[in-house]
């Protein structure tokens, strides 16, 4: 069934490569008005191939994002899609590990709040925000403390905002990607394996064998939840996380 976003104002952080550029190509294809942020220069070579709007911004600076939702009278959907996966080892004492923990949950939680909140004072009723969490929002990795205590917290604010936000007659959900073929999970891959001694290939397919349907998912394939939780068909639905993970983590 196919869903319409025309004449919508759709948002979409992160959205210059990854499960964001996948996302903002499903939004495009429903005839969406979109307006993407990323914090990289490539953003507006990405927006150029959908035709939309663009703004570079680093997401935990309000200056910045003030900036970049300034062209936009109104706001129909919000997609939290930018976030930043890094490993930061609790028995890793030192400062670039650190540094990488407090960027991780300033971007993933801090970041994703700023946005919102000065994406709501564009938005009104019929409004809806996706989050991206993860299914590390559900379960856990080692080494990776700070990306799985900012996917909890996705998760946590999701269910937060959604009871805030109801009386306004807007929907917050969530939607937690399992493994999808991305620059950040196949880095993250690599790193894994690294830590295990084990070889990165057979780290994939152990992982892709642990799912209730083989293969390993594309960006694209991720569009179509988003835009589902973002349309009328989802009018009822809201505060949930909903896991898409090819049946890797019960839910």
């Amino acid at each position: 069934m196919a869903i319409s976003f025309n004449d919508r104002n759709v948002v979409i952080t992160g959205s210059s490569r990854g499960i964001g550029f996948g996302v903002a190509q499903g939004f495009a294809q429903a005839g969406a008005r979109l307006h993407l942020i990323a914090d990289d220069t490539a953003i507006h070579d990405r927006a150029a191939e959908l035709g939309a709007t663009s703004a570079q911004a680093d997401i935990t600076d309000k200056k910045q994002i003030a900036a970049a939702l300034a062209p936009l009278e109104t706001i129909d959907v919000l997609i939290n899609n930018a976030g930043l996966e890094l490993m930061t080892p609790i028995s890793d004492g030192s400062d670039a590990v650190t540094e990488a923990f407090r960027r991780v949950i300033d971007i993933n939680i801090n970041g994703t709040a700023l946005v919102t909140t000065l994406a709501l004072q564009r938005m009104g009723a019929g409004g809806a925000i996706v989050n991206t969490s993860s299914i590390w929002g559900r379960v856990a990795e080692p080494g990776f403390g700070a990306y799985v205590a900012s996917k909890h917290a996705i998760i946590g604010l999701t269910k937060t905002w959604a009871r805030e936000l109801g009386p306004r007659g807007i929907r917050v959900n969530a939607v937690c990607p399992g493994w999808v073929r991305t620059e950040a999970s196949m880095r993250s891959l690599g790193r894994i394996a690294a830590e295990d001694g084990e070889d990165e290939a057979l780290l994939l397919d152990r992982i892709v064998a642990g799912q209730a349907l083989p293969g390993l998912m594309e960006p694209p394939d991720m569009a179509q939840t988003y835009l589902f939780l973002a349309s009328d068909m989802a009018a009822n639905i809201t505060g949930q996380s909903l896991g898409v993970d090819r049946g890797e983590v019960p839910w």
